[in-house]
């Protein structure tokens, strides 16, 4: 049996045989197939709970997994502020590399769940096991906080070591253009 670390650097290197056989578009495709079928209890926590649902979820989820971060909301809004991902950490520790953009498979899967359950994510990676998402309706077009706003001193982009070089930034769910993947 694989255990969580193990499963990391495998996951790892499905991506990169999925953009081998198929392109990024095939990786696209097998994490909002993950999102549609293995996080369906997911979507319905959301569509049903909003806010509290998240909170439900992500704070489950990410103390089974140790991950160093901070979760903040409001009525209408979520954020997660990630310190220490302990997949990426893993794989930066073992300097494993096989995919270049490992940190978008969250992103992969859940921004198009949150979209269909009306729900839009703004979120910024740095390759090195720090992100933030924030999330609100897909009707609010408030766009996400400025530094420390709304999660203070626990805001990843306030810490000396968010490293702004390698930064990748996406908004999910707000684009008009049916082209886009991650609308579906």
């Amino acid at each position: 049996m694989l255990g969580v670390y193990d499963f990391c650097g495998h996951y790892e290197w499905t991506f990169e045989w999925f953009r081998q056989e198929g392109g990024h578009e095939l990786v696209r495709e097998y994490w909002d197939t993950l999102g549609r079928t293995a996080q369906t209890h997911t979507l319905e926590l959301i569509k049903t709970k909003g806010v509290e649902g998240m909170k439900e979820y992500w704070g489950h989820t990410l103390e089974e997994e140790a991950a160093g971060y901070h979760a903040s909301s409001t009525e209408n809004s979520y954020r997660i502020d990630m310190h220490q991902c302990p997949s990426k950490g893993f794989l930066i520790k073992n300097d494993l590399e096989q995919y270049s953009d490992y940190c978008d498979h969250c992103m992969g899967w859940i921004g198009p769940l949150m979209k269909r359950a009306g729900y839009t994510i703004d979120h910024q990676h740095n390759h090195m096991g720090q992100c933030w998402w924030e999330i609100r309706k897909a009707s609010d077009a408030t766009p996400s906080s400025g530094p420390g706003e709304l999660s203070g001193n626990s805001d990843i982009r306030l810490s000396p070591e968010w490293r702004p070089g390698e930064q990748q930034m996406d908004t999910y769910s707000r684009s008009n253009d049916p082209d886009d993947k991650h609308q579906n």
